[in-house]
């Protein structure tokens, strides 16, 4: 087992993580899986994460969170950035394939992050059929359209304010044939219609079905929301490049070794993939 033990402390209003090993910052935040992140500088990015602004920086094994306070560390930033799992263990796991090893070596520093879920669901049916750059701006329109306004910019609108609303009301934001699904997933996440103890918590083929029940989510974004809103590393989102790089490095499914942390180990094999030779045969 490799040794680790970070830890956090206050000082002069922000929150200093020490011993923090496997986080990088652009390499977590510019992953595909949050959306409202930015960078700042070469150390330091930001954005609008659980209703406020937050900033964070990294540099010489140092984590800095801006403005707040240890108490709001362990509520939300410690579970958000995924502190207490030992990456390191991980790695040293998979590494007995060689592929995985590296793959995991290239992209060591990408951490799960548990956003909010219902933001999650949101931001990956937004996701379908799109890029980047594109759900940055759908998702962005749609604050500007419905969250509360704060001083350095808007909160994501709630899963009730938007159940409040019909598909044409999302004409603004330009988000096409996704503005029913994200209707339907709203009020089925807001009414209860979806179990959410389910999803956290069963059985992770009980939970991609029970997400399925909204309209438009298919396994992929069910699973991404599994991961990235509910720290389910062992699901598995498959886009068709990931379909692919698993046909190429392994036959078509990933090697059992990976199968506990096979959302981590998605992370590290899409990087890897778009950097390495499967780039040049796209």
């Amino acid at each position: 087992m490799i040794k680790y033990s970070p830890s956090a402390k206050y000082f002069d209003g922000n929150v200093i993580i020490t011993g923090l090993n496997n986080f990088d910052l652009e390499q977590t935040f510019d992953c595909g899986q949050a959306f409202r992140w930015s960078k700042l500088d070469d150390i330091t990015w930001h954005g609008i994460v659980f209703g406020r602004y937050i900033k964070i920086s990294h540099s010489n094994s140092k984590v800095i969170l801006y403005d707040t306070s240890l108490e709001e560390y362990e509520d939300k930033w410690r579970t958000y950035l995924d502190v207490d799992r030992n990456y390191g263990d991980i790695i040293n796991t998979i590494s007995s394939n060689d592929i995985l090893k590296a793959a995991a070596e290239m992209n060591s520093g990408i951490r799960i992050l548990k956003q909010e879920p219902w933001e999650t669901l949101c931001s990956f049916i937004i996701s379908q059929n799109n890029n980047i750059p594109r759900i940055k701006g759908i998702i962005e329109r749609l604050c500007e359209a419905f969250g509360t306004k704060i001083d350095e910019g808007y909160t994501f609108p709630s899963a009730e304010t938007i159940a409040a609303l019909n598909p044409d009301d999302l004409a603004s934001i330009r988000c096409g044939f996704r503005a029913r699904y994200i209707i339907d997933g709203a009020r089925k996440y807001a009414n209860g219609d979806i179990d959410l103890d389910i999803i956290a918590n069963g059985d992770t083929d009980r939970a991609r079905e029970e997400l399925m029940k909204i309209t438009g989510v298919g396994n992929k974004v069910a699973d991404c929301t599994l991961l990235f809103g509910f720290a389910r590393i062992d699901a598995l989102p498959k886009d068709v490049w990931i379909k692919r790089a698993l046909k190429e490095y392994f036959g078509g499914e990933l090697p059992e070794v990976a199968l506990p942390y096979a959302g981590i180990v998605q992370q590290y094999i899409f990087n890897y993939a778009r950097l390495t030779k499967l780039s040049d045969n796209k």
